[in-house]
C-alpha cells in the first residue's frame, strides 16, 4: 500500500540566475502516504468506519472530566474518574454499536478494579482503542483573539508509546471561530497543525483522526458556516496533501454545518443534512473512508437527529459519529456516583449508542427519546 513518489529540488538561487541555463534537477525520492504502517492504517480506519458503529470520545481532560463529575457532585479525584470510565468501557454489549473509544492519556494507562486494562476491555469487544493527543489550545499571536493547538514537540516519541500502549487511532483537536473572523492565520495554522499532526501519527501506526471544530459560537447563518467550512477543510486537505499523508488511512471529525447557536432561527435536520452534504462532497475525497461527527453541544436528540438525515441516502464515505456529551450526558445523570446505579447507567449508554447505531444505517426514528435526551448542552466558549 505505501507509494513512492519523485519531487524535483531547484533552490531558490538557482532560480534567481536569470539567463543562464539552471544545472540538471536531481530526482529525490520520498517514501510517503503511511510508510510501513500503510496496510494497518488502511485496515485500521476500515475497522472504527463499519457499518452501524461509530466512536464514544471519552478523551476530556482531567479538568473538563471533573466539571461532567462536579455536575453530579462528585470530587474530581483520579479514583472517580476511573469508575465513570470504567462504568463506560466495561458496558456488555457496546461493542455492537461502538468502533472506537477515544481516550485521554491517563485512561490509556488505567485498569479496571479487578485489574484488566480498559484497553483489553476494549479488544474484548472488537472496539479500537483510540487516544488525544494534542496539548490543547492556547492564544494565536497575531491574530484576531484566536487559538491554535500546541503538541507537536515530542509527538513522534509520544505516538510510539501510545502504539505500544494498544492504541491504534489518535485524536488531535483544533478550532475556528466564527465571530473572531476567523483570519487566514488562524485557518492555515489549524490547517498545518492538522497535516503535520497526521503524518507523525501514520508514522507512527496511529489514524489520525483530523479534527478543525468550527465552533457553535456566534449568531450566524448556516450560509456562512458552510462558506468558512469549505475553505478551512479546502486548505486542510491541501496540507495532508503536502505532508504525504494517506488519505485511505485517516478519519475525520468534522462539525455539522449549523447556524450559530445564537442566531434567531433554526435549522431544520433536512437543513443540516444539506448544507453538511454539500460541504464534504465539495471538499472531501472519496478515498476517505469515515466521517465521524462531533455533537459540539447539541442535544442528544439533535446529534442524533442530524445523523439520521445525512445517512438518508448513499454517500461515498462512512458517514457516523465521535460524540462525548451526545452519548455521555444521560449516563452521568443515571449513574449520580452511586454503585447501585451502575447497571441503569450503563443501559442508558447503550440506549444512545444504539441510538446513533440507527442513526448511522439511516433508520432511526426518534421514537420513545426522553425530555432528558431533547435538552441542548451549548455553552459558549466551551473548552475541552
Amino acid at each position: 500500500m505505501a507509494m513512492v513518489t519523485a519531487k524535483l529540488s531547484c533552490s531558490p538561487a538557482t532560480a534567481s540566475l536569470g539567463r543562464r541555463s539552471a544545472p540538471a534537477r536531481r530526482a529525490t525520492v520520498v517514501r510517503a502516504y503511511g510508510g510501513s504502517y500503510a496496510d494497518e492504517l488502511v485496515s485500521t480506519a476500515k475497522t472504527v468506519a463499519s457499518p452501524g458503529r461509530g466512536i464514544l470520545a471519552i478523551d476530556e481532560s482531567n479538568a473538563t472530566c471533573g466539571k461532567r463529575l462536579a455536575s453530579i457532585n462528585l470530587d474530581n479525584t483520579e479514583v472517580n474518574r476511573q469508575a465513570y470510565r470504567q462504568l463506560l468501557l466495561t458496558t456488555a454489549g457496546l461493542g455492537e454499536y461502538i468502533s472506537g473509544a477515544i481516550m485521554f492519556e491517563e485512561t490509556l494507562y488505567q485498569s479496571t478494579t479487578d485489574g484488566k486494562t480498559f484497553v483489553d476491555c476494549l479488544k474484548d469487544q472488537n472496539i479500537m482503542p483510540g487516544i488525544k493527543v494534542d496539548k490543547g489550545l492556547v492564544p494565536l499571536p497575531g491574530s484576531n483573539n484566536e487559538s491554535w493547538c500546541q503538541g507537536l514537540d515530542g509527538l513522534a516519541s509520544r505516538c510510539a508509546e501510545y502504539y505500544k500502549q494498544g492504541a491504534r487511532f489518535a485524536k488531535w483537536r483544533t478550532v475556528v471561530s466564527i465571530p473572531c473572523g476567523p483570519t487566514a492565520l488562524a485557518v492555515k495554522e489549524a490547517a498545518w497543525g492538522l497535516a503535520r499532526y497526521a503524518a507523525i501519527a501514520q508514522d507512527n501506526g496511529l489514524v489520525p483522526i483530523v479534527e478543525p471544530e468550527i465552533l457553535l459560537d456566534g449568531d450566524h447563518g448556516i450560509e456562512r458556516t458552510l462558506e468558512v467550512a469549505e475553505k478551512v477543510w479546502s486548505e486542510v486537505f491541501f496540507y495532508l496533501a503536502e505532508n504525504n499523508v494517506l488519505f485511505e488511512g485517516i478519519l475525520l471529525k468534522p462539525s455539522m454545518v449549523t447556524p450559530g447557536a445564537e442566531h434567531k432561527e433554526k435549522a431544520t435536520a433536512e437543513a443540516i443534512a444539506h448544507n453538511t452534504l454539500t460541504m464534504l462532497r465539495r471538499r472531501v475525497p472519496p478515498a476517505v473512508p469515515g466521517i465521524m461527527f462531533l455533537s459540539g453541544g447539541q442535544s442528544e436528540l439533535e446529534a442524533t437527529m442530524n445523523l439520521n438525515a445525512m445517512n438518508q441516502s448513499a454517500n461515498p464515505w462512512h458517514v457516523s459519529f465521535s460524540y462525548a456529551r451526545a452519548l455521555q450526558n444521560s449516563v452521568l445523570k443515571t449513574w449520580q456516583g452511586r454503585p447501585e446505579n451502575i447497571e441503569a447507567a450503563q443501559q442508558a449508554l447503550l440506549v444512545r449508542a444504539k441510538a446513533n447505531s440507527l442513526a448511522q444505517l439511516g433508520t432511526y426514528t426518534g421514537e420513545g427519546e426522553s425530555d432528558e435526551a431533547k435538552k441542548g448542552m451549548f455553552q459558549k466558549g466551551y473548552t475541552y
